[in-house]
Protein backbone atom coordinates (compact mmCIF):
# COMPACT_ATOMS: atom_id res chain seq x y z
CA UNK A 1 0.00 0.00 0.00
CA UNK A 2 1.32 3.71 -1.13
CA UNK A 3 1.82 6.06 1.35
CA UNK A 4 -1.39 8.24 0.12
CA UNK A 5 -3.62 5.50 -0.12
CA UNK A 6 -2.77 4.67 3.46
CA UNK A 7 -3.66 8.33 4.74
CA UNK A 8 -7.03 8.19 3.03
CA UNK A 9 -7.55 5.11 4.35
CA UNK A 10 -6.84 6.39 7.87
CA UNK A 11 -8.68 9.63 7.26
CA UNK A 12 -11.79 7.41 6.15
CA UNK A 13 -11.66 5.48 9.29
CA UNK A 14 -11.57 8.29 11.57
CA UNK A 15 -14.63 9.99 9.43
CA UNK A 16 -16.49 6.59 10.75
CA UNK A 17 -14.93 6.43 14.53
CA UNK A 18 -16.96 9.85 15.28
CA UNK A 19 -20.04 9.12 13.50
CA UNK A 20 -22.90 9.37 15.63
CA UNK A 21 -20.74 11.13 18.71
CA UNK A 22 -23.54 13.93 18.58
CA UNK A 23 -26.59 11.17 19.43
CA UNK A 24 -23.80 10.68 22.50
CA UNK A 25 -22.83 13.74 23.46
CA UNK A 26 -26.93 14.21 23.67
CA UNK A 27 -27.51 11.39 25.53
CA UNK A 28 -24.87 12.71 27.98
CA UNK A 29 -25.66 16.24 28.09
CA UNK A 30 -26.75 18.17 31.10
CA UNK A 31 -29.83 18.90 29.82
CA UNK A 32 -31.30 15.76 29.13
CA UNK A 33 -34.80 16.66 28.63
CA UNK A 34 -36.13 19.54 25.91
CA UNK A 35 -39.22 19.50 27.86
CA UNK A 36 -41.46 18.17 25.12
CA UNK A 37 -40.64 14.32 26.13
CA UNK A 38 -39.73 14.83 29.83
CA UNK A 39 -39.19 17.30 32.16
CA UNK A 40 -36.72 15.44 34.62
CA UNK A 41 -34.17 13.07 32.71
CA UNK A 42 -31.61 10.70 34.64
CA UNK A 43 -28.13 10.18 33.84
CA UNK A 44 -26.22 7.58 35.26
CA UNK A 45 -26.08 9.29 38.79
CA UNK A 46 -28.19 12.26 39.48
CA UNK A 47 -32.10 13.58 38.52
CA UNK A 48 -31.60 16.96 35.90
CA UNK A 49 -32.62 19.37 37.16
CA UNK A 50 -32.59 17.98 40.51
CA UNK A 51 -35.13 20.26 41.95
CA UNK A 52 -38.14 20.89 39.95
CA UNK A 53 -40.96 23.78 41.06
CA UNK A 54 -44.24 22.75 39.44
CA UNK A 55 -48.00 24.55 40.23
CA UNK A 56 -50.56 22.21 42.24
CA UNK A 57 -52.46 19.85 39.22
CA UNK A 58 -49.44 19.65 37.26
CA UNK A 59 -47.74 16.65 35.56
CA UNK A 60 -44.17 15.62 35.92
CA UNK A 61 -43.15 13.38 33.39
CA UNK A 62 -39.04 11.21 34.48
CA UNK A 63 -37.34 9.52 31.61
CA UNK A 64 -34.37 7.20 31.93
CA UNK A 65 -32.13 9.25 29.87
CA UNK A 66 -29.25 6.72 30.43
CA UNK A 67 -27.86 3.32 29.88
CA UNK A 68 -28.37 2.33 33.63
CA UNK A 69 -31.45 1.26 35.25
CA UNK A 70 -33.07 3.90 37.71
CA UNK A 71 -36.23 4.13 39.75
CA UNK A 72 -38.61 7.36 41.01
CA UNK A 73 -39.15 6.34 44.51
CA UNK A 74 -40.99 9.41 46.77
CA UNK A 75 -39.80 9.17 50.34
CA UNK A 76 -42.20 8.94 52.67
CA UNK A 77 -43.75 11.96 54.04
CA UNK A 78 -46.82 13.46 56.51
CA UNK A 79 -48.00 15.21 53.10
CA UNK A 80 -49.63 11.73 52.33
CA UNK A 81 -51.06 10.46 55.55
CA UNK A 82 -51.90 13.92 56.88
CA UNK A 83 -52.46 15.81 53.70
CA UNK A 84 -53.93 13.46 51.59
CA UNK A 85 -51.58 13.38 49.13
CA UNK A 86 -50.68 10.63 46.51
CA UNK A 87 -47.81 8.61 46.99
CA UNK A 88 -45.91 7.64 43.63
CA UNK A 89 -42.74 5.28 42.71
CA UNK A 90 -42.34 3.80 39.47
CA UNK A 91 -44.00 0.63 40.07
CA UNK A 92 -47.54 1.64 40.97
CA UNK A 93 -46.62 0.83 44.74
CA UNK A 94 -48.26 2.58 47.53
CA UNK A 95 -45.41 2.87 50.06
CA UNK A 96 -41.81 3.49 50.28
CA UNK A 97 -41.39 0.14 52.14
CA UNK A 98 -43.16 -1.81 49.46
CA UNK A 99 -41.64 -0.43 46.67
CA UNK A 100 -38.19 -0.45 48.48
CA UNK A 101 -38.65 -4.67 49.23
CA UNK A 102 -40.05 -5.01 45.70
CA UNK A 103 -36.57 -3.62 43.82
CA UNK A 104 -34.05 -5.04 46.54
CA UNK A 105 -35.58 -8.15 46.13
CA UNK A 106 -37.04 -9.10 42.88
CA UNK A 107 -35.54 -5.60 41.13
CA UNK A 108 -38.79 -4.69 40.25
CA UNK A 109 -40.08 -1.19 39.62
CA UNK A 110 -37.60 -0.11 37.63
CA UNK A 111 -37.65 2.04 34.20
CA UNK A 112 -35.14 0.74 32.05
CA UNK A 113 -33.42 3.21 29.42
CA UNK A 114 -36.03 5.85 27.35
CA UNK A 115 -39.01 4.70 29.63
CA UNK A 116 -40.92 7.44 31.48
CA UNK A 117 -43.08 7.82 34.31
CA UNK A 118 -45.49 9.98 35.11
CA UNK A 119 -47.02 12.00 38.77
CA UNK A 120 -49.89 14.21 38.73
CA UNK A 121 -49.69 16.42 42.15
CA UNK A 122 -52.47 17.40 43.89
CA UNK A 123 -51.54 18.65 47.08
CA UNK A 124 -49.13 21.46 47.93
CA UNK A 125 -45.75 20.79 49.16
CA UNK A 126 -41.97 19.35 48.69
CA UNK A 127 -41.76 16.17 47.85
CA UNK A 128 -38.30 14.66 48.15
CA UNK A 129 -37.54 10.82 45.89
CA UNK A 130 -34.71 9.02 45.17
CA UNK A 131 -33.82 6.48 42.37
CA UNK A 132 -33.66 3.59 44.94
CA UNK A 133 -29.95 1.62 43.02
CA UNK A 134 -28.06 5.33 43.13
CA UNK A 135 -29.62 6.44 46.07
CA UNK A 136 -26.38 6.03 48.30
CA UNK A 137 -24.69 7.79 45.89
CA UNK A 138 -26.44 10.97 46.05
CA UNK A 139 -29.63 10.53 43.09
CA UNK A 140 -32.34 12.32 45.20
CA UNK A 141 -35.01 14.47 43.72
CA UNK A 142 -36.65 17.22 45.42
CA UNK A 143 -40.40 18.50 43.69
CA UNK A 144 -41.65 22.11 44.98
CA UNK A 145 -45.52 22.24 44.25
CA UNK A 146 -46.84 25.41 44.95
CA UNK A 147 -51.08 26.67 45.14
Amino acid sequence: MNRRAYLASLGTVSTVGVAGCSTVSGMLSSEPCSGDTCDIGMTRTEFVPETYEISVGETVTWKNTSEAIHTVTAYESSLFEDEGAEYFATGGYDDFETAHEEFWNENNGVLNTRETFEHTFEVAGTYSYACLPHEEGGMVGVIEVTE
